[in-house]
């Protein structure tokens, strides 16, 4: 994988334990910091996202890392990058090793959070 892809340096985020709101009581989902990594984001193309679209698929496009034994991701986790919230939908390692890069492709939006 060439670096030169990996451009983007993302936090990467799991859930924490939900706190209470003083104000109003209401229980707020909290999230804790995993770890960094460089990645490369990459919006799906016009004519994936329409077939994304035609399947009722959320993803709207794909973030790219090296795989890392002390970084496991799951789709639980979610990714922010410059105030954009990346939800991770799934994790696909690579076809030759599956130790090379992870996939994870993603939907954009605010996750309880």
């Amino acid at each position: 994988m060439k670096a030169g892809r990996l451009r983007h340096r993302c936090t990467i985020e799991r859930p924490g334990e939900d706190q209470q709101d003083p104000n109003t009581g209401a229980m707020i989902k909290s999230w804790e910091e995993v770890g960094k990594a460089w990645m490369a984001i990459e919006p799906l193309s016009a004519r994936a996202f329409i077939a994304a679209q035609a399947a009722q698929s959320e993803v709207t496009g794909q973030l790219v890392m090296r795989y890392r034994p002390s970084l496991l991701v799951d789709s639980t986790m979610r990714v922010r990058h410059g105030g954009k919230i990346y939800n991770i939908e799934g994790v696909l390692p690579d076809n030759e090793s599956g130790r090379e890069h992870v996939t994870l492709p993603y939907s954009e939006g605010v996750n309880d959070g």
